[in-house]
């Protein structure tokens, strides 16, 4: 899920330099043969012999990080009872680059055996056509569906609730914080998301920094969009605006304009936010300048070791996502993302694919869990580095008892289009610049010219 800059699961935003190109393969997509699978999407055991070749996997990870280099052993592991075999790895890290990548290929048919995807209405129009091979059934007929976390399986579901997404990987969202800048301001860990605002104006009063934010990523912003109506409307709100069933103007997206409006008020921010990037924002927290921190446990090796500045280690804590009167979804239950998922093409889809799955999807948990990370199944316990704090462990226990609803990241889940606009009125109502009413009849306009009808 992290380099400094940016972590491995994150979900960055996509630029208008390349909206036009993705739209452009969108309607080609649509063009494109429905049937054009050779294979059964729901055949996962196809009859035939393993003949070793190469197979390939489009991927948006790190070449140097986890996943990879897990995936990279056991290709070699599997190559040596099957010679012939190779796993050609087609990295892209960049996310606005794979994306562009991935969509354009997929337009093309011309998709390899193993592809990464997000589960947005771009994959689910490949599902729809039969060109990936239902996961459901592939992992229970594999022996491995109760291994994996029903959280790590959720988060790659489409809205009608199938799976076509192989997670790999499992990460928490918490606010972590600086107990001793929150003590000498006087505020406690807010209880609910209305608390925010004086915590804030408490934090301000002292000259501290109250939340540290990167903004120039734009998905951190997004992320504090996509909380009050999931406490307020549950995750079924994103689903219905994004298939205009709902509107930003309808209650629980007029509470969370409003909210962060009065985030903005209450100078929650550090100044000049939207032009701070993601290792700077972080910056800000670790030297003890922000009290707040709102970031995913794939940043465990930099918040919960030594590497952590000896001078604000000791006091930092992490809470999960705050509630609000009248919630509809449980304490337990936040932003708890099993990152980009992969997708099995159905049309190359064979029985050396699917014995190389079997093997890989077997093994993999033991080596992922042995870097530190936190595995998307239960079948693997997380090795805690030695140079870990407390707070490591504490919050890699955290992961067994998360709900089954997520506050899914919205940037993963609007239309380019919206979600650019939505990006960029985000920041203009932060700053002041809009009243969260003007900030609702522009999102409403975008959403009714850019929904997918």
């Amino acid at each position: 899920m992290p380099t400094t800059a940016r972590p491995r699961t994150m979900r960055p935003t996509r630029n208008t330099a390349f909206v036009a190109l993705v739209a452009a393969a969108a309607l080609a997509l649509s063009g494109c043969a429905g049937g054009s699978s050779a294979t059964d999407p729901t055949d996962v055991d196809p009859k035939g012999d393993i003949v070793p070749r190469e197979i390939s996997w489009l991927l948006s990870r790190p070449a140097d990080g986890g996943v990879i280099t897990a995936m990279e052993q056991i290709a070699d592991e599997y190559a040596k009872d099957h010679p012939g075999f190779s796993l050609n790895l087609i990295t892209t890290p960049d996310r606005p680059s794979y994306i562009q990548k991935y969509e354009t290929l997929a337009a093309a048919n011309k998709l390899p055996e193993l592809f990464d995807t997000d589960a947005t209405p771009f994959a689910q129009k490949l599902a729809k056509q039969g060109r990936m091979v239902d996961v459901d059934l592939l992992l229970e007929d594999l022996g491995l569906a109760d291994s994996y976390r029903e959280a790590a399986l959720n988060y790659q579901r489409f809205d009608d609730g199938s799976l076509y997404m192989v997670p790999f990987e499992f990460q928490l969202e918490f606010f972590w914080y600086n107990r001793s800048l929150l003590e000498d301001a006087g505020v406690t860990v807010p209880a609910t998301l209305d608390d925010f605002p004086a915590m804030c104006k408490a934090l301000r009063a002292k000259g501290v920094t109250p939340i540290a934010l990167d903004g120039q990523d734009q998905w951190p912003l997004e992320r504090y969009m996509a909380y009050y109506p999931f406490r307020m409307a549950g995750p079924e709100y994103i689903q219905d605006l994004k298939a205009g069933k709902a509107s930003f103007s309808d209650p629980a997206g007029k509470a969370a304009a409003e909210w962060l409006y009065d985030l903005g008020q209450a100078g929650c921010f550090q100044e000049g936010f939207s032009s701070t990037g993601y290792a700077d924002a972080q910056a800000l927290f670790t030297s003890g300048k922000a009290a707040v921190y709102n970031i995913g446990t794939w940043e465990l090796s930099n918040l919960a070791t030594d590497a952590l500045d000896p001078g604000v280690r000791d006091a930092v804590d992490t809470f999960t996502l705050p509630t609000i009167d009248g919630a509809v979804t449980a304490d337990n239950e936040y932003v708890t993302p099993s990152g980009i998922g992969m997708a099995v093409n159905a049309k190359t889809y064979d029985p050396l694919v699917r014995d190389f799955l079997a093997f890989a999807l077997e093994r993999y948990p033991e080596l992922y869990a042995a870097t530190g990370a936190l595995s998307p199944t239960t079948s693997a316990q997380t090795t805690v580095p030695t140079n870990a704090t407390e707070l490591y462990a504490s919050s890699v226990a955290q992961a067994d008892g998360v709900g089954p609803a997520i506050a899914m990241p919205w940037d993963t889940q609007l239309d380019p289009a919206t979600n650019t606009r939505l990006q960029q009125e985000l920041t203009l109502l932060v700053q002041g610049d809009i009243t969260p009413d003007e900030f609702i009849a522009t999102m409403d306009a975008a959403l009714t010219e850019n929904v997918d009808d």
